[in-house]
């Protein structure tokens, strides 16, 4: 199995998201950079680069009226 390399930040990004959804938190970017550590706006590259890796996946907001942005979650292992 290839193992796929990561920066430090997409790592950082990566490791918050998980964190969040294994305590039932919705990872919207907000939550997602103060879990992380980050600015909101350093969000972009990192999540764009995980999404692009297959790592993670966006899912807009489920339930019409109540937008909080997109969210992002960890793609499944196959």
């Amino acid at each position: 199995m290839q193992q796929i390399q990561l920066t430090g930040v997409e790592e950082q990004v990566y490791v918050a998201v998980t964190a969040l959804e294994a305590r039932g938190q919705v990872p919207y970017p907000e939550v997602i950079a103060e879990e992380a550590g980050l600015a909101e706006e350093e969000l972009d590259v990192p999540l764009s680069s995980l999404a692009e890796k297959n790592l993670l996946h966006r899912e807009d907001s489920p339930m019409a009226g109540l937008d909080f942005g997109p969210r992002w979650c960890a793609q499944q292992p196959a």
